[in-house]
C-alpha cells in the first residue's frame, strides 16, 4: 500500500518531503489487493510490477514515515481485516495495524543475505544490481523505518522470531505453518 501510494506520488512529481501532498494522494487513492492472483491495483491500474522497482522501493521508505499517510493507511489495512480473516506482511503490521493479532511473525535474515535475495530478485525482473549496491539502500530503509517517529519497525513482544539465512523458502514455510497451527488450533494439522 505504500508502495503504491509512492508510486503515485512518484508519477505526479510530489516531492517526499511534502506530507500534506502526500496525505491527500494516500486518502484518495483507491488500493485494491487482489488475494487470488497477488495484484495490487492502484486507482484500477494493476501496478503489481510497478511498485517493486528500486525508486518507488526508497520512496515507499520516505512516504511511510509521513504521520499523515500512515493513519490513511492504517484504516484501509483494519477495514480489509473486518470482513474476513487476513494475512499480511509490513514493517508494522504486529505492532500498529494489529497489535492483537492471533499470531505474529517477525521474519529476518542476516543483511547481506536479505541484499543477495533482492539482487536476484531484481536480476531475474531483468534489472542490473550489485548485491553491495542493494545491501547500501537496505541499510538506509531500514535505518529510516526502525528511527521514524511513527510507528516504527520493532518486532512486537509476543511475534515470534524467525530468521530465515541460510533456510529455503520451503523450510520457511514449514517454520510458518508449524507457528500457524500452534496458535489456532490447538496442534491440529488443520491449516494447509
Amino acid at each position: 500500500m505504500y508502495r503504491a501510494v509512492a508510486l503515485w506520488a512518484l508519477r505526479l512529481n510530489v516531492a517526499t518531503s511534502d506530507m500534506h501532498r502526500l496525505e491527500q494522494l494516500a486518502e484518495a487513492a483507491q488500493i485494491e489487493l487482489a488475494m487470488q492472483d497477488d495484484r495490487v491495483l492502484l486507482n484500477g491500474e494493476d501496478v503489481s510490477e510497478a511498485i517493486r522497482e528500486p525508486q518507488v522501493s526508497q520512496a515507499a521508505s520516505q512516504v511511510s514515515a509521513v504521520p499523515g499517510v500512515r493513519r490513511a493507511l492504517l484504516a484501509l489495512q483494519r477495514k480489509m481485516a473486518e470482513t474476513s480473516s487476513v494475512v499480511m506482511e509490513g514493517r508494522d503490521i504486529g505492532s500498529v495495524v494489529f497489535p492483537k493479532a492471533q499470531v505474529k511473525i517477525f521474519l529476518d535474515a542476516d543483511p547481506q543475505e536479505r541484499a543477495r535475495r533482492r539482487a536476484l530478485e531484481l536480476a531475474q525482473d531483468g534489472q542490473n544490481a550489485s548485491v553491495d549496491a542493494v545491501a547500501g539502500e537496505l541499510i538506509q530503509r531500514d535505518e529510516r523505518d526502525r528511527t521514524r517517529k511513527e510507528a516504527p519497525l520493532v518486532q512486537a513482544p509476543d511475534a515470534q522470531l524467525v530468521d530465515t539465512t541460510g533456510l529455503t523458502l520451503d523450510e520457511v514455510e514449514e517454520i510458518i505453518l508449524r507457528l500457524v497451527r500452534a496458535r489456532t488450533s490447538n496442534g491440529k494439522a488443520a491449516v494447509h
